[in-house]
């Protein structure tokens, strides 16, 4: 598996190796062991499945709060989307930065984000299919939001059309106006 550092500590894009022939594509999406070996050393709770119809259908940006924080492993199982990591860790040098790739399930890369960051995606392809691996069951009570398109972060989503949005993240509150209940400890 091949991996890299993003711009934001802690965040990493991963390249699982790929197998191919004449009957298609097979891949180790996840192992412990080999994750654990590039700094990941986390238990996975619970999986989710999110299927977005829509091109242009934007999730997030969302994250969960302490004591229920959320690290998720994301990939596309199905599609392509454009997958967006948002530092929200006060006093961090790199608060309010962010990161952006092309996850496909085509190439079959996938993006780690560890707590203390927001997390949101854009759809790429129609009947886009991502699962994620979360570190913490969901918790209602615990969920947070960041306005998705706040000019503050100046995110560069690749949508040719206006977002297909919940009406949840249509009204997050923009960074400024962010309560982050996290902080930065001087490591990841």
């Amino acid at each position: 598996m091949d991996h890299e550092e993003t711009t934001l500590p802690g965040v990493l894009l991963i390249t699982p190796r790929r197998f191919g022939d004449h009957r298609g594509v097979f891949a180790e999406t996840y192992s412990r062991r080999a994750y654990r070996e590039i700094g990941i050393d986390l238990e996975f709770v619970q999986d989710n499945h999110s299927l977005s119809t829509d091109v242009g259908t934007v999730r997030g940006l969302h994250f969960q709060a302490p004591p229920h924080a959320q690290a998720k492993l994301v990939r596309c199982g199905r599609g392509a989307i454009f997958d967006v990591a948002v530092d929200i860790r006060q006093g961090s040098p790199t608060y309010g930065q962010w990161v952006g790739y092309e996850l496909s399930a085509e190439t079959g890369a996938q993006l780690f984000i560890p707590a203390g960051f927001a997390h949101g995606f854009a759809t790429l392809q129609p009947n886009s299919e991502i699962v994620y691996k979360c570190s913490d069951y969901y918790a209602p009570e615990t969920e947070g939001a960041l306005l998705w398109n706040d000019p503050a972060l100046g995110i560069d989503w690749p949508l040719s059309g206006d977002a297909t949005l919940s009406d949840k993240d249509a009204v997050a509150p923009p960074l400024a106006d962010l309560q982050s209940p996290f902080r930065w400890e001087g490591a990841v």
